[in-house]
């Protein structure tokens, strides 16, 4: 199997939400991801895909959803209730806490077939560096 892997950083706040520790709190991290897609067959030019394609897709997708945004589970309603008090704040509700693990499996299960439907491209794995010590992993 040939794999490409691209890399895209955004930044975005979030907690998590019933953490016993300091994650509870509102926070933010400058986030790596690192996106690793494969096909059945290289393209004509001998390609998994452009990287250019996959930053327009995936990194497209993180820049409108999750950049400069504020990521909190759907449930939690204090959050919501206090970013709706901030006119235009940028808020992606996700079905679970907005873990670095369950970030990554969103961008692997959810974000990749969503995007590079069409392409015969799909995401295998995806790492997402939450802080420079710590990271999270999906494979599909």
């Amino acid at each position: 199997m040939t794999t490409v892997v691209r890399r895209i950083c955004f930044s975005a706040g979030h907690r998590v939400w019933g953490h016993e520790h300091e994650c509870a709190n509102i926070h933010g991290h400058n986030y790596t991801v690192f996106v690793h897609a494969t096909a059945d067959r290289l393209d004509e030019v001998g390609r998994v895909i452009d990287f250019r394609v996959l930053k327009r897709r995936i990194g497209g997708w993180i820049g409108a959803n999750w950049d400069h945004a504020f990521i909190c589970h759907k449930d939690d309603r204090e959050v919501r209730e206090a970013m709706a008090a901030i006119p235009g704040q940028k808020v992606y509700l996700l079905d679970a806490n907005p873990t670095a693990e369950n970030l990554a499996a969103h961008l692997l299960r959810v974000v990749g077939p969503q995007e590079l439907a069409g392409t015969g491209v799909r995401l295998v794995r995806v790492v997402l560096w939450e802080t420079e010590n710590c990271y999270a992993e999906v494979t599909a």
